[in-house]
C-alpha cells in the first residue's frame, strides 16, 4: 500500500505543473533508516558525482541509494551519539549492506574514521534549498 500512495503522490506532482527541478519523491513512510555506514575520503576529490557536482571530502555530504538530491539527513552514531546533518549529492553505496557514505568531514564529525564502517541512524530532517 505504501507503494501506491508514493507514487499516487509524484503523479500528483507532475500533474500539479510544479517545475521538475522543484519536485522531489516523497519521503520514506518511516524518514528513518538504521544500518551500516562508510565513508569515502580523499581519493575521490573533485570527481563528479550522482547529482553533478564535484565531490568535496570537507563538505558535509551524503551518498543514499533512492532519497533525492537535497535532502538533509540526521546521521547519529549509536556507539557515542554524535550526529551530524548532511545533505544528500551522490547515489550509492555500492554495497547492499550498507545504507549510506558520509564524506570523509561527517566521518569525522561522527568519529568513525578509525572504525570505517559503523551502526548508524538516519533520521531525513528536510530538504535544501536549491540554488538559482
Amino acid at each position: 500500500m505504501p507503494i501506491r500512495l508514493a507514487v499516487l503522490a509524484t503523479a500528483l506532482l507532475f500533474a500539479s505543473g510544479v517545475p521538475a527541478h522543484a519536485q522531489t519523491a516523497p519521503a520514506a513512510a518511516a524518514d528513518v533508516a538504521d544500518g551500516k555506514l562508510a565513508y569515502y575520503g580523499q581519493r575521490f576529490a573533485g570527481r563528479r558525482t550522482a547529482s553533478g557536482e564535484r565531490f568535496n571530502p570537507q563538505a558535509l555530504t551524503m551518498a543514499h541509494k533512492t532519497l533525492p538530491f537535497g535532502t538533509l539527513v540526521r546521521v547519529t552514531n549509536p556507539a557515542n551519539q554524535r550526529s551530524v546533518v548532511v545533505r544528500v549529492n551522490d547515489r550509492g553505496p555500492t554495497a547492499a549492506d550498507r545504507v549510506g557514505d558520509v564524506s570523509l568531514a561527517a566521518a569525522r564529525q561522527l568519529r568513525m574514521t578509525r572504525a570505517g564502517v559503523v551502526q548508524a541512524k538516519l533520521e531525513v530532517v528536510g530538504s535544501a534549498k536549491r540554488k538559482a
